[in-house]
């Protein structure tokens, strides 16, 4: 029969080797939890990575380039009239090193809507004196405009190279407005969308006095800084707009064209922003070419 002493020792010893199981246990758990954490901390990390990455790339495709294009105000500002979707840019921006500074974005490059004919010449001195013409023939009839170089010389200089490259050869006149503030016709995008043009922009010629009187044919553009491109509106008669618009030249022939097809009136489709709507007289620029004047 043990004695007291060995049962004891007996005890001890069974205490010991719980305390031992105990531990190790403990053990085994810290080692489980420290793994769990790493897990996650990686599942984390690589959470947080495809967050920044899809939303760095969800920019570029999805940023709206706003329509070029007057609104109907008194202070016009420019509206889209449908979401942009955009394919895979092809290659990189290009920029003219000129004064005129024709310039590409990523943004325009992706855009199913804008035509890529390259960029114009851009030389050192841009001429900024006389005139040429631009003769439209639509099929509502013949359209010639007068371009002056001193309003605008980029700008001059850019339509005619778009009409040198047959840029709007074929391309329907989007949009009309004949309310009080704003009367004008606006051609000049070839997807007859709005939101169309070259891959390039340019910057607003304006001055100050800049007054949007009935002939008068100005530049859109989206309301921003160095946004001018393809698109242009010719005015049935005195707009009440701020000078954000480059003037380019006046209409000199087919002001009674452009009567007609102010007086069929347009089906309201851009009510109530930007204002106006298609032409219900479609208009169509069959060829647009620049002449000397």
């Amino acid at each position: 029969m043990p004695t007291t002493k060995q049962r004891r020792q007996t005890a001890r010893r069974r205490l010991e080797r719980q305390l031992l199981r105990r531990a190790e246990a403990a053990r085994k758990q810290r080692v489980r939890y420290l793994a769990i954490g790493a897990m996650l901390s990686v599942l984390l990390v690589v959470g947080a990575v495809w967050l920044i990455v899809a939303k760095v790339g969800g920019t570029d495709q999805a940023a709206p380039r706003p329509t070029a294009q007057p609104s109907a105000s008194t202070k016009p500002t420019a509206a889209p009239i449908a979401t942009r979707t955009f394919s895979k840019a092809k290659r990189a921006p290009r920029q003219t090193l000129g004064p005129c500074r024709y310039a590409e974005t990523a943004q325009s490059l992706r855009s199913p809507y804008t035509r890529d004919v390259g960029l114009p010449p851009d030389p050192a001195r841009t001429p900024t004196t006389g005139t040429e013409k631009l003769a439209l023939a639509t099929t509502q009839g013949a359209v010639v405009i007068t371009l002056d170089r001193a309003k605008a010389p980029c700008a001059v200089q850019s339509l005619g190279y778009l009409a040198s490259k047959r840029f709007y050869d074929g391309s329907p006149c989007h949009r009309m407005s004949t309310s009080a503030s704003l009367s004008m016709l606006q051609c000049g995008d070839p997807s007859g969308t709005g939101q169309g043009g070259p891959t390039y922009n340019l910057r607003q010629e304006v001055a100050k006095t800049a007054r949007y009187a009935k002939g008068v044919v100005a530049m859109a553009n989206t309301g921003q800084p160095n946004s001018t491109g393809s698109q242009f509106f010719l005015i049935f008669a005195d707009s009440q707009l701020s000078p954000d618009y480059s003037i380019v030249g006046t209409v000199t022939t087919g002001m009674d064209v452009l009567e007609k097809i102010r007086a069929a009136g347009d089906d309201g489709s851009f009510d109530p922003s930007p204002g106006g709507g298609k032409p219900i007289l479609g208009v169509t620029i069959g060829t647009a070419r620049v002449t000397a004047a």
